[in-house]
């Protein structure tokens, strides 16, 4: 009687806290629409049509902006679509159309790996919303402009040109970029596109993760042999160490590789990254992790919003394929980081930053950029956590 009663007093707790987080979110969710529309509302009027936001460094009150061909231009046109769709707002949409019209000439490039995160987020969820075939008609130009970048003699795509330190580079980063592909292949694309995702996914599944199961950043190719050259973490601490968006970017992959393939070796891999990440001594308690996981943590260690973002929005797509105990684990994490997020730490206050929403991102330390700054993908998937929350989980 006694271990019954128990038991139900257990699960009224554990119901009673799911509840508790899930009015909290609905509650941020609500607070944020209308500080998102206006935050991005004057970062349009900020910043040319001809450009894109790119960073907002609160040190030196400096709004940074990129040309198109940035490998962040396609964010805020994407954060756009996401707002609209929370919001119904007219405005928003009208923002959104005009911010991804500007981006069509990307269609074309191949100059690195990154036409993924340019074209995909804000035309993608431009077709997924609206259902305009012109969205996807662009969507599946830019997947075959992706596809040139495919070097069959390391079953890998080629993340950036060679140049006098790196032979053939590949980064975890280009996990991202293969939903750009496998999407296309299902829609109207040519279906190479979705074995040249698979292959990437493959290759990169077998030479970039450790023991532990965490990732390196970079893996060179020799692309006469297909040998490795050498594995570094070029934006991590050391070589050696797990690098934070990084690791963000192999859970993401993975998990929507699994979305696509229902490859159960996908969702293996998306549960070991996920599992590593949740479980880390070094993740804070607020799960906004260190810009590195192998960093000292203490007080003056700055942490990266965009990898929390990213490996929120990721969990809660990872908790929809997994075992009950799993779901529960990996949603309460999500949450975590949602209401971390959402706290006065890191979310902008009205007239703030420019228009950014987010505080307290980390582009690259070891080259001095964009450090404890607001990053355009660090509100990207902010709000498309905030958004898969609302369509899952509220």
């Amino acid at each position: 009687m006694n271990y019954l009663f128990t038991a139900a007093l257990l699960f009224l707790t554990i119901t009673s806290n799911a509840q508790k987080s899930r009015k909290e979110i609905n509650e941020l969710i609500n607070r944020t629409i209308p500080l998102a529309i206006s935050q991005f509302s004057r970062l349009d009027k900020a910043t040319p049509i001809t450009k894109m936001p790119r960073s907002y460094d609160p040190k030196e009150n400096k709004l940074t902006t990129s040309d198109i061909k940035w490998w962040c231009s396609g964010f805020f046109p994407g954060s756009l679509w996401y707002l609209y769709e929370l919001s119904n707002s007219e405005l928003i949409k009208t923002i959104a159309e005009k911010r991804t019209k500007t981006l069509e000439p990307l269609k074309y490039f191949t100059d690195n790996h990154d036409v993924g995160f340019m074209v995909f987020c804000p035309f993608g969820n431009a077709y997924r919303i609206t259902g305009d075939s012109a969205y996807r008609n662009i969507i599946n130009t830019a997947a075959k402009s992706l596809s040139t970048r495919y070097k069959p003699s390391i079953k890998s795509i080629q993340s950036w040109e060679s140049n006098s330190k790196l032979a053939c580079p590949v980064i975890i980063d280009n996990m991202m970029n293969l939903e750009l592909l496998y999407w296309s292949s299902k829609n109207g694309g040519e279906s190479t596109f979705s074995e040249i995702a698979n292959n990437h996914a493959i290759t990169t599944l077998k030479n970039h993760f450790r023991s532990d199961n965490s990732s390196y950043h970079v893996v060179d190719y020799d692309l006469n042999t297909g040998n490795i050259l050498k594995k570094i973490t070029w934006q991590g601490a050391h070589d050696t160490s797990a690098w934070s968006r990084g690791q963000s970017w192999g859970l993401y992959g993975y998990t929507m590789m699994y979305r696509f393939t229902k490859n159960d070796i996908y969702l293996s891999q998306a549960k070991k990254i996920a599992n590593f990440l949740v479980n880390h001594p070094n993740l804070p308690s607020d799960k906004i992790p260190l810009w590195d996981f192998n960093v000292i943590n203490n007080k003056n260690t700055l942490r990266d919003a965009s990898a929390g973002a990213i490996m929120a929005s990721a969990l809660l797509e990872l908790a929809t394929y997994v075992n009950k105990k799993d779901k529960k684990i990996y949603i309460q994490a999500a949450e975590t980081i949602i209401l971390s997020l959402g706290s006065t730490i890191y979310l902008s206050k009205e007239g703030q930053n420019d228009g950014f929403l987010l505080k307290h991102s980390v582009g690259s330390i070891p080259n001095n950029s964009e450090v404890d700054v607001s990053l355009t993908y660090a509100d990207y998937y902010f709000l498309e956590s905030l958004q898969r929350y609302k369509k899952w989980y509220l």
